[in-house]
């Protein structure tokens, strides 16, 4: 039988079980084959705990995840996601993100293949249910990049039949998928049985959360974009098998019913401290360490609100990349982000008298949602209004803004930064302010409007910590707004630069192509300090001139960062190119529409 080699990484693990010293001592001890391996429950609670690293990370989420590249981010610098939000993307010969699924599956398979044959008395429930629901993670994030993939339930060889199969459709994939978080949700404890030394393990809510956001996500799917990017049929291929509209209804009722049960479970809340912090828990949250990460001195024990999320720590496991001074270079926000923020009065900006312009620079943050302060600006000195020296606008990637979100602070300290590398914030892949914003999307795809009770148990909870009132039907009727923009302007802002949610989206909804299509704009130089003047504004540094684009005050000449004319994203974006280097070695497998 072909052996196996297991890597065994005791210090990640730290956060969920303590290491047994019989998995040092098997021979030989520097593999463990099929033949001794999954014998034991523990066997089975230290495998399926090895695949917590497996979940995006913060060295992923900086690649190809964050926004990056998107209509909200206004910077350029180049690489895979800038090209891709111009449509620009290129069939590379390798792909990690496809072949290192695989082999994550490929063990999450084996566990479950020894589960079947396991006869010890000892209960492995849990760890399957866990690894069942590891698995439906990597399948969904191979549907969410490639559309139909290979479905491999086996542990496959090197000889096994399923590595020369064609492809299996996007709705099959998702079938399983579905089928592997139900087993999970049944199988997983609750997350107030979860002790605190296992805190970032599997709840049985995460896997409620997870599987409403692939039911939304499908169900939308499947309204707005439909079988358009299924190119994969032909007798070789599975193409669109398997795709049933009426499934559209039934998906998002559960999703309703799913998100109300992890709400009312009263195991969550959102982090909601802006008594303490001057009203920038939208900041700090995400930067949340230890009590040293904020002048409150709250720690992780006081976040309630993410319910999914990739677990570190100083000690076991750092970021180990340039987490903040990539956040804060490369998710500088557009124009468009920046005006998406409501004023205080919950109006748009457009329509509120409290706006106040872009003549100064501080002027556009007053009267505003507390989230524009809190990420696009900084925060050493709480209770100032940032940005009173007005920013050169010089051509060095420069836009007028930066980026505060995900940055790590030590409080208090002559440094802005924790020591490079060091960043130990947890990365959240689903909380509770994800999932009012899917149980009111369900809703309004549902039945095409929301309720005032729903909008107060939902979407008004969310704008309650920004420090915006919350909107009824009356308010939206009397100020000629509606309740899907307000939605989906939650989901821009609330999930701004957190696994790739905007790109997620604009192709689930149909509309990528319209919003990734349009040009990129930066501050506002019409009508401000920057006008005429040649020594906060230099034009002739920048890769293009300066164009007219809306505002909220009108049409204004804006910097431009990328210029309508070479954004091309279409409907053949939606999905990645598969790696050619796979299609050689399977001629059954069939490259995506457009590439």
């Amino acid at each position: 039988m072909k052996k196996i080699i297991y890597i065994i990484v005791p210090c990640i693990m730290v956060f969920f079980t303590s290491c047994e010293d019989e998995f040092i001592d098997l021979t030989p001890p520097a593999s463990i084959t099929d033949d001794v391996y999954y014998t034991e429950a523990e066997h089975f609670l230290t495998g399926s705990n090895r695949f917590y690293p497996y979940l995006m990370g913060w060295k992923d989420d900086q690649g190809i995840f964050s926004d990056h590249g998107s209509d909200l981010v206004g910077y350029y610098e180049g690489g895979d996601m800038q090209e891709y939000g111009r449509g620009e993307t290129l069939a590379p010969v390798d792909d990690d993100y496809y072949t290192d699924t695989y082999e994550y599956i490929r063990d999450m398979n084996l566990l479950l293949e020894r589960a079947e044959t396991y006869e010890g008395e000892e209960s492995i429930a849990e760890y399957i249910a866990a690894t069942k629901m590891h698995r439906a993670w990597q399948y969904f994030f191979l549907v969410q990049r490639f559309g139909g993939v290979p479905l491999i339930t086996t542990s496959i060889d090197v000889d096994s039949e399923e590595l020369y199969a064609p492809r299996n459709s996007r709705y099959e994939v998702v079938a399983q998928i579905i089928a592997d978080l139900d087993d999970a949700i049944a199988g997983l404890p609750n997350e107030a049985n979860i002790g605190s030394e296992d805190k970032g393990k599997f709840s049985k809510e995460a896997a409620m959360g997870f599987k409403a956001d692939v039911l939304l996500h499908e169900a939308t799917w499947m309204k707005y974009v439909g079988t358009t990017t299924d190119g994969d049929g032909t007798s070789t291929g599975a193409g669109s098998a398997g795709y049933d509209a009426s499934n559209i209804i039934p998906y998002l009722q559960e999703v309703v019913s799913l998100t109300q049960s992890v709400m009312n479970s009263g195991t969550f809340e959102l982090w909601n401290y802006n008594d303490v912090l001057d009203n920038l828990s939208s900041n700090f949250l995400f930067n949340l360490e230890d009590s040293g990460s904020n002048p409150a001195g709250l720690d992780k024990a006081t976040n309630k609100e993410f319910i999914l999320y990739g677990k570190y720590d100083f000690i076991y496991r750092q970021a180990g990349d340039l987490v903040s001074h990539v956040y804060e270079g490369r998710l500088k926000p557009s124009r468009k982000m920046m005006d998406l923020f409501l004023c205080d009065d919950g109006l748009p900006i457009d329509q509120s008298e409290k706006f106040q312009g872009y003549a100064n620079t501080p002027d556009e943050y007053q009267n505003r949602d507390y989230r524009m302060r809190a990420y696009f600006t900084y925060h050493k000195n709480l209770g100032e209004i940032p940005q009173n020296e007005d920013v050169e606008l010089d051509g060095s990637n420069n836009n007028g803004y930066f980026n505060s979100k995900f940055m790590s602070w030590k409080w208090n300290t002559e440094d802005a930064y924790r020591a490079t590398k060091t960043e130990s914030y947890d990365i959240p892949l689903l909380r509770l302010a994800e999932v009012y914003l899917m149980y009111a999307e369900a809703l309004y795809e549902l039945n095409g409007g929301l309720t005032d009770a729903e909008m107060d148990a939902s979407i008004n909870l969310i704008k309650a910590r920004a420090g915006l009132p919350p909107i009824s039907n009356a308010f939206l009727t009397e100020h000629n707004m509606d309740i899907k923009t307000e939605i989906r302007r939650e989901r821009a802002i609330e999930l701004y630069a957190e696994s790739a949610s905007r790109y997620s989206d604009l192709r689930r909804w149909g509309i990528a192509e319209e919003e990734l299509g349009e040009g990129v704009y930066g501050a506002v130089i019409e009508g401000t300090i920057y006008e005429d003047n040649s020594e906060l504004y230099t034009p002739e540094s920048y890769n293009y001139l300066a164009e007219s684009t809306t505002t909220g005050v009108g049409e204004r000449v804006c910097l431009t960062i990328q210029p309508a004319s070479i954004r091309n994203f279409s409907r053949d974006n939606y999905l990645f190119p598969l790696p050619t280097s796979q299609l050689g070695l399977n001629d059954n497998l069939l490259q995506n529409p457009g590439y």
